[in-house]
């Protein structure tokens, strides 16, 4: 996980400086975000604590200078702790141990808005996006991890701002709240899941 944050901060330096002001106009009618994630789960038990652990990477095309299409890849890891207990498996077996749960998301599809004022400072947006999300649902105890790979559909409404400090440069800031629902579903050692939904905030850059 260190490993990948360190190329994910190369690849935002990079792209960076790619969106230089200088260079901001290579694609007048194009925008990209970048945004580190916080996501907050809201009916999922299996690892239901808020997490920083995630990003967003987005692009897309100004068909007007109120509506974009284009599309979208984030990921978000969420994370459960469990006291020592007993789980009576399926198989009639039991185990006693404690647990960490882990919940990885992978949602990536097209991405649409609705945007203000495309010519000032604040350029606030309505959005929705929609795809496939991998999820793996996993459990760590002693030296083991068991998990489960499930496949759904992705829905994700979303409101935003992107703030050009010089809007002709086309190089500032991205914020966002956003809500998420995805069908996956699995069942791992006692527990199911059936259905992924969060609430979650971007901040970022915008080029």
């Amino acid at each position: 996980m260190k490993h990948l944050y360190i190329r994910l901060a190369a690849i935002m330096a990079l792209l960076m400086a790619v969106a230089h002001p200088s260079k901001a106009q290579v694609l007048p009618d194009a925008y990209f975000n970048i945004d580190w994630q916080l996501g907050m789960p809201a009916t999922n038990d299996f690892a239901d604590k808020t997490s920083g652990w995630g990003m967003n990477f987005e692009g897309g095309y100004f068909l007007t200078d109120a509506i974009t299409i284009g599309g979208f890849l984030s990921y978000q890891t969420n994370f459960k702790s469990f006291p020592r207990e007993t789980l009576t498996l399926s198989d009639g077996s039991a185990l006693t141990t404690s647990q960490k749960h882990a919940l990885f998301q992978l949602p990536f599809g097209v991405a649409g808005r609705y945007n203000w004022f495309k010519q000032s400072i604040f350029q606030p947006y309505v959005g929705m996006k929609l795809g496939a999300s991998y999820a793996q649902i996993s459990s760590y105890y002693y030296v083991y991890k068991q998990y489960t790979d499930t496949w759904g559909f992705y829905l994700q409404p979303e409101v935003g701002v992107s703030i050009f400090p010089r809007p002709d440069m086309r190089f500032g800031f991205h914020a966002a709240f956003y809500y998420s629902y995805a069908t996956n579903q699995g069942d791992l050692l006692t527990y199911s899941l059936d259905g992924i939904s969060n609430f979650g905030l971007r901040f970022g850059v915008s080029f």
